[in-house]
C-alpha cells in the first residue's frame, strides 16, 4: 500500500494510462453501439418521414452519446474515491469532470504526488470528445443528405443510398 499511496511518477503515468486505455475502449463500444442504432433505424427513414421522428432520433443520438461520457467519466471518478485519493464521490466526480472536460478551474484537487492523473485525464476527454465530434458529424451528414432530397421534391432516392454512396 506504501508504494500506491507515494507513487513514483512512471507509476503515476502507468495507472492513469492504463485507465485512459480503459475509458477510450469503453468509448469505442460505446459509439459502435450508439453508431449501429442509428444506422438501423436511420434504414427506414425516407424523403417522407416526418420531422418529430428524425427529431426524436437525433435527440436519442445526442443523449446516448451523453450518457456515454457521463459513464466513462464515472469509471474515472471510481479509483480516484475509492483508492481515498479524493475523499468524497461527489468530489471525485466533480474533480474528473473538470479535468475530463479540460475547464480545469476547480477548487478539488489530487494530492501532489498523484497530480499527473489530472492531464492523463485531459487526454482521455480530448480523445473521446474528439471521435464524439466526428460521430456527430457523420450524423448531421446524414440529415442534409435527406434535406437535400426533401429540398429537391425527390422521393426515389432513399437516405440510406445517399450515406452508403459515400
Amino acid at each position: 500500500m506504501t508504494e500506491l499511496s507515494t507513487p513514483g511518477p512512471m507509476m503515476e503515468m502507468l495507472l492513469g494510462t492504463l485507465i485512459m486505455i480503459v475509458i477510450i475502449f469503453v468509448h469505442g463500444v460505446g459509439i459502435r453501439m450508439i453508431n449501429l442504432h442509428f444506422s438501423r433505424t436511420w434504414a427506414h427513414m425516407h424523403a417522407n418521414t416526418p420531422n418529430w421522428r428524425l427529431n426524436v432520433l437525433l435527440a436519442l443520438t445526442i443523449g446516448s452519446l451523453a450518457v456515454l461520457h457521463f459513464s466513462e467519466t464515472f469509471l474515472w471518478a471510481m479509483p480516484l474515491s475509492f483508492g481515498g485519493l479524493i475523499p468524497s464521490m461527489r468530489d471525485s466526480y466533480f474533480y474528473v469532470l473538470e479535468n475530463y472536460t479540460t475547464l480545469g478551474e476547480g477548487n478539488v484537487s489530487l494530492p501532489d504526488q498523484w497530480r499527473l492523473l489530472g492531464p492523463i485525464i485531459s487526454m482521455s476527454g480530448l480523445f473521446t470528445f474528439g471521435w464524439t465530434g466526428s460521430v456527430l458529424v457523420s450524423v448531421m451528414t446524414d440529415f442534409g443528405h435527406l434535406d437535400k432530397l426533401r429540398a429537391k421534391g425527390s422521393e426515389a432516392i432513399d437516405p440510406l443510398e445517399q450515406r452508403d454512396a459515400r
